[in-house]
């Protein structure tokens, strides 16, 4: 690789020249002000995310209402400060005296933003001179304060800032900011201005150029070092790359490509949704000094900080992932570091031991899929390198967490793919080998051991449920408790039912009691869980659990794990009903529905023997999970329940689920496009995982099995006949969906009277043959819905089943079959799940109740919430 400076001036990137520190006279001032502490390099990856609000981002109502009358409602008191400190009375006076760059600040220092960083980071720098300044000043300039000495003590202020620069460097990883500024994209604007307004601040980026090689056009790549001098960038380094550097995951990669423009011992990895403050900025020189203490046998390689997590007030759903990010993320680790010893970096505010990692593969692995979680495979390395993580509280960085269900359920999406990852990767083995028993069942509880305990558990669900239906449905059960009741024996029964109080939930919440009892008080913990679970979070964490399952289980079956953006804007918003059911049908929606058949069909069959309290005991922890997968979704959804917006989201559902897909299509705008790229992961499997999904599939011909054996038009009999009539029957459904789909091709756009006619008829036949059947068989009422529940699972199962062979039926006329077939169970769920919703909107009471636990936190700081939710738009 080659190096070249463009400016010999700055050696260690910094401005004003550190060599002014070794020009002054310092011989009287203490020597541990510039050399008795570590150096530290804080470092950003920024991709397309918001750097600052622009006027148009501002006052867009593209969500409903416009990010500045957001930010007016929920933060009333600030709003009303800034319009005084401006001297303005309302936001048309701002505009009016040009004070549209403040506004854009303050806004922007509000929202999850690249400006909101930068600021809180270059709070080190702040800190690290009033610091010097305390060591280094006279006494008469400690007694004229430190603004006004710096500002009439030029040659003071020369030095403080030198040696704030050479202990401190910030550097913003942008590896688009070069396309940015080709195609003139106003975020390259908003990085110049960041750099205008902190002169120390460094943006590393990727170039890109053409060179002619042996008369052949060739591109070059190039990581450059860009400061801001005179209002413009200048290239202070430029490093020649051998290709590409986005071969594997973004946000590694552009980190690597950028750490070697670091400075100093220590590094510092900050999100671009974090902040920083003042007083916890202080403490920066004696966090460093962690790493001259020895942690058993060596000093450490990772220091551990706790985040303060700054969106905690905006919802009920912000509330939650605020304390569980406090549970595991800050109070928790401290049982990993000590005596555990199997924390890995999972804090962003994490200070690294540059030379340590720098030496060792950098501070980021970013092969593509498999190091998607690239923060834990850093301490993955750093501990199988013998290095040594630990935690320290006493120091702090803000954190910003996503706000909406849509998001967060992104964000554990995302988790659970690097988790399932993290299973197959040789990190972990290599971990399991070389730990020492007890670390090593510390280490799986603390990393992959959740998710695969809680995939354990909704599979045992699942067995429960399907074990159950068998011994109904095979009359065990019933002889069982039969017999026990002449033998005057409980035990049964009471077996069945104890294991519902272990299932209550309550035990799961205990360790979040304890530690926020610790950092609040035990009278602060309960009260806060119970008013936790008044609004709902055991709904929320249900529907969590079934998010982390679905995304892991897939993952280590299929693989194909990929980064999912969940965007950091203001969410108080409605999502529509399209959206919900994109994002949530096949990890919620589709086991929902099963679980909710495989419980009534159990329920029908156990009556006669069974009472009904044992039933509600064994499975009502069953039908909670059920109903929460199902409606959830709808329940945390800003004005879920308001007519308006479901009429409005019934006619964009039945518009997305005609549209036709292809190729530019996306997803929010067909169903076939969504249905296509709902089956991705199918793409990449190899043999053995298409055979496991077949075989998990079978289960619906199981269970359809032991169905029809039970109709009264069977009659009793055990003839595997039986079976083979009922797919006789199920063949002759798809027979009439077929000809009612022919006729709508053929008829429907120019013979409306044959097409309609054609459908009278086949329903007339239908009909007619359900009468004989009913009088000739003893076909009752209740055969058919037991028909209906066994034969809907069934036609699902083939669904399954054809995806899994896609390859091998895409090019002929049952792919085309299978894809109707897909669309009608598609929109069949949906109006079931649209109806009891649309039922629920005409009280206006359901609508008030789910307004207040949503946004519980707002009404006691007493803030405007219902303007928001009702969707005014604030326009300039």
């Amino acid at each position: 690789m080659g190096l070249t400076q463009s400016h010999r001036k700055e050696p260690c990137l910094q401005s004003p020249s550190i060599m002014l520190v070794l020009e002054l006279n310092l011989t009287n001032k203490p020597p541990d002000v510039y050399s008795s502490f570590y150096c530290c390099s804080v470092m950003t990856p920024h991709y397309k995310e918001d750097i600052n609000y622009s006027m148009e981002e501002l006052h867009s109502s593209q969500q409903e209402v416009s990010i500045i009358f957001y930010m007016q409602k929920i933060f009333p008191d600030e709003w009303k400060n800034f319009l005084e400190r401006m001297g303005c009375e309302n936001l048309d006076g701002l505009n009016e005296e040009n004070k549209e760059e403040e506004l854009r600040n303050w806004a922007s220092f509000r929202g999850q933003t690249l400006s909101r960083t930068v600021r809180g980071m270059m709070y080190y720098r702040e800190a690290l001179k009033l610091q010097a300044f305390l060591d280094m000043a006279k006494e008469e300039d400690i007694l004229d304060g430190y603004e006004t000495a710096v500002k009439e003590n030029h040659t003071l202020s020369a030095q403080l800032g030198a040696l704030a620069d050479m202990k401190f460097t910030y550097i913003i990883s942008c590896q688009t900011f070069g396309s940015q500024k080709a195609s003139g994209n106003p975020h390259a604007d908003d990085i110049v201005d960041l750099l205008k307004r902190y002169p120390t601040l460094r943006v590393a980026y990727v170039g890109e150029k053409e060179e002619i090689v042996a008369d052949k056009p060739r591109k070059v790549y190039s990581s450059l070092l860009v400061k801001g001098v005179n209002g413009l960038e200048q290239v202070v380094y430029r490093i020649k790359l051998p290709g590409p550097p986005d071969i594997g995951e973004g946000k590694p990669e552009n980190q690597n490509h950028a750490i070697i423009f670091t400075r100093g011992e220590a590094l510092q990895a900050i999100d671009m949704n974090q902040d920083n403050y003042l007083e916890e900025a202080l403490k920066i020189r004696n966090l460093l000094q962690e790493f001259n203490q020895h942690q058993g046998q060596r000093p450490p390689t990772i220091l551990g900080l706790r985040e303060h997590i700054f969106t905690g007030s905006v919802s009920s759903l912000a509330w939650f992932m605020s304390y569980q990010e406090t549970s595991f993320v800050t109070i928790g680790q401290r049982l990993l570091a000590s005596p555990l010893r199997v924390r890995f970096h999972y804090g962003h505010p994490d200070v690294f031991d540059r030379m340590f990692h720098i030496t060792r593969g950098g501070i980021s692995k970013a092969s593509k899929t498999i190091n998607l979680s690239e923060d834990v495979f850093a301490g993955f390395n750093s501990t199988l390198r013998r290095g040594c993580i630990t935690y320290h509280e006493y120091m702090q960085v803000g954190k910003g967490r996503d706000v909406g269900l849509n998001q967060i359920s992104k964000f554990e999406a995302k988790i659970a793919n690097g988790n399932s990852e993290q299973t197959l990767s040789r990190d972990i083995y290599r971990l399991g080998r070389q730990f020492d028993f007890f670390r090593m069942l510390s280490c799986y509880f603390t990393t992959i051991g959740f998710y695969f305990s809680s995939l354990i558990s909704v599979l045992g669900i699942y067995v429960f449920l399907y074990g159950q239906l068998y011994l109904v449905l095979s009359g065990l059960e019933k002889s069982l408790l039969l017999e026990a009741k002449v033998r005057n024996i409980q035990s049964l029964e009471t077996a069945l039912a104890s294991q519902s109080f272990i299932q209550l939930g309550l035990l799961t919440g205990l360790p979040m009691v304890m530690e926020i009892g610790l950092e609040k008080g035990f009278l602060t913990a309960l009260q806060d869980f119970v008013l936790m679970q008044l609004q709902l979070a055991a709904v929320f964490f249900t529907f969590s659990l079934g998010t982390k399952t679905h995304y892991y289980g897939r993952t280590i079956l299929h693989g194909g794990a990929k980064y999912r953006p969940t965007g950091r804007k203001v969410v108080v918003f409605h999502a529509s009903f399209t959206e919900n059911y994109r994002l949530y049908s096949r990890s919620h929606f589709v086991k929902g529905f099963e679980l909710l058949l495989l419980l009534i069909v159990y329920d029908l069959y156990r009556r006669s023997y069974q009472s009904s309290m044992a039933y509600v005991l064994i499975t009502y922890s069953i039908w909670f999970m059920s109903i929460t997968w199902l409606f959830a979704p709808f329940l945390f959804n800003p004005s879920g329940f308001s007519w308006d917006k479901i009429v409005d989201d019934w006619k964009d559902w039945n518009k997305w689920i005609r549209q036709q897909g292809g190729i530019g299509v996306q997803q929010d705008k067909s169903w076939q496009s969504w249905w296509d790229e709902e089956q991705a992961h199918l793409r990449r499997s190899g043999l053995r995982s298409r055979l496991m999904e077949i075989l998990l599939s079978l289960r619906f011909f199981i269970y359809q099995y032991g169905l029809v054996y039970h109709l009264d038009i069977s009659q009793q009999s055990k003839n595997f006949l039986v079976y083979v009539l009922s797919w006789v029957v199920i063949l002759a459904v798809f027979l009439l969906v077929k000809a009612v789909n022919l006729g709508r091709q053929m008829f429907s756009a120019k013979f409306h009277l044959w097409f309609r006619l054609l459908k009278a008829l086949l329903f007339l036949g239908g009909l007619a043959i359900i009468i004989v059947l009913s009088k000739v068989c003893d076909l009752s009422l209740m055969d058919l819905v037991v028909c209906c529940l066994a034969f809907l699972p069934t036609g699902w199962g083939l669904i399954l089943i054809s995806q899994a062979v896609r390859p091998k039926i895409e090019n002929t006329f049952v792919w085309y079959f299978i894809q109707v077939l897909a669309r009608a169970y598609d929109y069949g769920m949906g109006v079931v799940l649209l109806t009891p919703i649309a039922v629920l909107a005409w009280l206006p009471i359901i609508s008030a109740f789910q307004t207040r636990f949503l946004f519980n936190e707002a009404f006691n700081r007493h803030l405007q919430i219902q303007p928001i939710l009702a969707g005014k738009k604030k326009h300039k």
